[in-house]
Order: structure tokens, then C-alpha cells, then sequence
């Protein structure tokens, strides 16, 4: 889980992204807002009225006004149809999968965590590893949940089933996530990993427990469809993301943040995800420098 939580555009050394703010519904109606005024774009854009626009979609005007200022959602026929009167064809699979994002891109963590943080983790994800391809994974802060060991997940869980007021269920939680750990070993399927030299040393319960995580990382590095790269600590970069974030194949990008999990689905904007991960992996190292990075933080414990 990291620590980002924001209102709805923000830019980061030239990086422009959406995350939305902690309450569900507010949320959903900010996204909604942001499509109408996207279509308002495209009808100005295109010199319409909105009069004109309405009559050239078969749509009363006052609808089309509810659109643009969020009051009421387009279906996906409206959007084709908005984007055929404006001349903009080439912006609808984006503004579909926005539209589609609305409602349903933004997963409360305490709703879901009253089951327990079994749910959280839990079988609705297990579809999407499935299907994944390639992981490309960066995380500033925490291992990833794939490279955990159960020593560090129990340690992790641990704060966030009191800090959320969840029911205890972490031996169920950890178990979850190392039966997902099974994909590692499946074939056709690649990790991509950029961490953060800080990921390496923020400490999840004892020395035990951390030692132990690091030589997991380790033994990790040798599994030829994982490639792990560490960003040192002091080292000239060209960016620095605020939060860690997936990206799954290349139409999903999930970030997580203390009360919510954030999908983004528009093809776009996962794109934009995908630039900055490459701009991350120039300034990580690999191979035996960033074995040596591990072994030097094991050192040091």
C-alpha cells in the first residue's frame, strides 16, 4: 500500500496523472465531471452548440448539458455518437473505458476490509493475474506482494488490520498471498520489477524478518522471467513517482493508497504509466549491482 492520496490532477516533474480523493461516491462524481467536460471539449472543439450537438445526436439539449456537467453519465452509444457529430472517432476507446472507470475504478479498502483483509487481497484479483502477461511493477517503499515471504506479509498485515479496524485474519490474508505467489513459477508469464533502494530497507517486524526478505529477493533475481532492478539511493535520475503502481499487460494500471485501491483503464492514461516506468528503469541497476545493493542493506542489518 503506499502513500498517495490526492484530489483530482496533480503533476509530478512533468508527469501528469489522476487519482481521485477518499470517498467512493465523491470520487465517481469527480471522474464523471471530468468526462462531461472532456465531451464539452470535443463539441467546442467541433464549434457546436449545445443545442446543435443535441439535435445532431437525437438527444433533448438539457441532457446533453446534465452530460458535460456530470449530472447524469452518457451510455456508450452517446459517447460514439458525440464523437462521430464532432469528428473525433479516434476518442472513443478512451472515453469508454473513462466512462466505464467511473463507477467502478475506485475500491474502498475499509468497505471491502469488514470481511477481513483476506477480502481485500482476495479470489475477485485472482482473474487478473491469471490473465496478466507481463508484471511491470514499481514500488518505492514495500516489496511487491509477489516477493513477499509469509514472515513479511504477517508483519505488513499486521498495521493495516489495526490501522483499519479490520477483523484479524492475517494467518487467512498471508496464505492468500502466497498461493498467488504461484504464478511466479508459471510459464508464459514475465515480472518486470523496478524498486527503490528505500524499498529495501523500510523494515516490516524483526531483523529476522527482514534478513529473510532480502535473500527471498535474492533467490528471486535467479528465475530467468524476473527481472529486478534497484534505483540506488543517491543516484542522478530524470523523475521520481509519488506512489507504487502495476501495470498489467497494458490495459490496467493499479495503484493503492491507505483507504483505496485505484484502477485506470483508459488507454491513454496507461500509457503515460508505461512511459514513466521505462524513464524509472533508466536509473536502476541490475545484475550484480543491484545483488550488491541487497547484500550491502543485509550488511547492514
Amino acid at each position: 500500500m503506499s502513500s498517495c492520496a490526492a484530489r483530482h490532477s496533480k503533476r509530478c516533474g512533468g508527469w501528469r496523472y489522476r487519482i481521485v480523493n477518499t470517498s467512493p461516491s465523491s470520487s465517481a462524481q469527480e471522474a464523471r465531471r471530468a468526462l462531461g467536460g472532456r465531451l464539452r471539449d470535443l463539441r467546442k472543439d467541433a464549434g457546436l452548440t449545445i443545442r446543435q450537438l443535441g439535435e445532431a445526436t437525437g438527444q433533448h439539449y438539457t441532457r446533453v448539458s446534465k452530460i458535460e456537467n456530470g449530472v447524469q453519465p452518457p451510455a456508450d452509444h452517446d459517447i460514439r455518437e458525440w464523437c462521430r457529430v464532432c469528428n473525433a472517432v479516434e476518442d472513443i476507446p478512451d472515453l469508454i473505458a473513462s466512462l466505464r472507470a467511473v463507477d467502478s475504478a475506485y475500491l474502498e479498502f475499509r468497505r471491502q476490509s469488514r470481511a477481513g483483509m483476506k477480502r481485500v487481497l482476495g479470489a475477485h484479483t485472482q482473474k487478473r493475474y491469471e490473465q496478466t502477461q507481463v508484471f511491470r511493477i514499481y514500488e518505492h517503499n514495500v516489496i511487491p506482494g509477489l516477493f513477499q515471504t509469509a514472515e513479511y506479509t504477517a508483519a505488513m498485515l499486521s498495521f493495516w488490520i489495526d490501522f483499519l479496524g479490520t477483523p484479524n485474519d492475517v494467518d487467512d490474508a498471508v496464505a492468500v498471498r502466497m498461493e498467488r505467489q504461484r504464478i511466479l513459477q508459471r510459464g508464459g508469464k514475465r515480472f518486470v520489477t523496478v524498486l527503490e533502494e528505500q524499498a529495501l530497507r523500510t523494515w516490516f517486524g524483526t531483523a529476522e524478518t527482514q534478513a529473510g526478505q532480502l535473500g527471498r529477493l535474492l533467490e528471486l533475481m535467479a528465475l530467468p522471467n524476473i527481472s529486478l532492478g534497484i534505483i540506488p539511493l543517491m543516484v542522478e535520475r530524470q523523475a521520481v513517482a509519488s506512489a507504487g503502481f502495476w501495470i498489467f499487460d497494458d490495459d490496467l494500471v493499479a495503484l493503492e493508497t491507505p483507504t483505496a485501491s485505484i484502477q485506470v483503464t483508459q488507454p491513454a492514461e496507461c500509457h503515460m504509466y508505461a512511459r514513466m516506468f521505462e524513464v524509472l528503469k533508466g536509473a536502476a541497476v541490475y545484475g550484480r549491482d543491484a545483488r550488491g545493493l541487497i547484500i550491502k542493506a543485509l550488511d547492514e542489518l
